[in-house]
């Protein structure tokens, strides 16, 4: 199954996100969404799952929590904005994924594979890309890479 996996949209989806996310089954969305009009320009693609980020106060709680946990194609995922939520997650999930921070990565500890797509929009701390990321899940290994999308 390939997902699409972006964050930190601040309101604005960059055009290549569109061809980036072609063919995915579901987009996870790690929160700092910018309103619901992301989630619903997203929705022309593919179903989408969202938490909400520091910057998302307007959105409603109960269809955006701060935390999601997943169970795709056998795949245990925990879904946040801020790393930090995913400290003491119990049992320990296959994939984490958070946004916050900016900066994309693909890093694995232990047997948790932890993934940050970057920022979709605005990056900082020293990125000038804008990245969203593709996850695999379901063939083997989950597997993920990043991509510059403007």
């Amino acid at each position: 199954m390939r997902i699409g996996v972006i964050a930190d949209t601040h309101g604005r989806v960059p055009k290549d996100v569109h061809e980036a996310f072609q063919g995915v089954s579901l987009i996870l969305h790690a929160g700092d969404v910018g309103g619901e009009g992301v989630i619903a320009e997203l929705e022309t693609i593919a179903r989408v799952a969202a938490v909400r980020g520091n910057v998302d106060a307007d959105l409603p709680a109960a269809q955006y929590p701060l935390t999601r946990r997943l169970t795709l194609e056998g795949t245990d995922i925990f879904l946040c904005h801020e790393p930090f939520r995913a400290a003491n997650v119990s049992p320990i999930p296959d994939i984490i994924i958070h946004g916050h921070t900016h900066v994309p990565k693909i890093v694995r500890e232990g047997h948790t594979l932890w993934l940050n797509p970057g920022a979709a929009d605005k990056p900082q701390f020293g990125q000038s890309e804008r990245t969203v990321a593709i996850l695999t899940v379901g063939e083997g290994e989950p597997a993920a890479e990043i991509i510059n999308v403007g």
